[in-house]
């Protein structure tokens, strides 16, 4: 009875798919947000489907101990790092962003 779990496995698979692909930001540098208001830049070497990145070069963003939303001028240099995917808020490339239709939407023919 394996036959039947194939179209349920199939679907298991899509789920777990991620909708960013972020291959074409590998060895180019991007900026993290993180939950709790770190932000972080470093060149992309690698990730997964559960958005976990690992960042070479990475610089974090030092907060105003007064203001935990809000960025100094001080940085901090980590190095190789591995960002967890569940507390990474937002990527970004360092050098700009594109515009992408929103993945969430029904596209309707017209």
């Amino acid at each position: 009875m394996a036959g039947s779990r194939g179209p349920e496995a199939d679907k298991e698979k899509k789920k777990k798919e991620s909708i960013l692909d972020l291959s074409k930001y590998i060895d180019k540098t991007i900026r993290v947000k993180f939950q709790g208001g770190r932000e972080a830049s470093g060149v992309l070497k690698g990730f997964d489907p559960l958005l976990n990145l690992v960042l070479d070069g990475t610089i974090e963003y030092m907060r105003d101990p007064d203001d935990q939303y809000k960025l100094t001028e001080d940085t901090r240099q980590l190095g190789l790092v591995v960002c967890r995917g569940t507390s990474v808020v937002l990527i970004c490339p360092q050098d700009g962003m594109e515009a992408i239709p929103n993945p969430f939407i029904q596209q309707q023919d017209g």
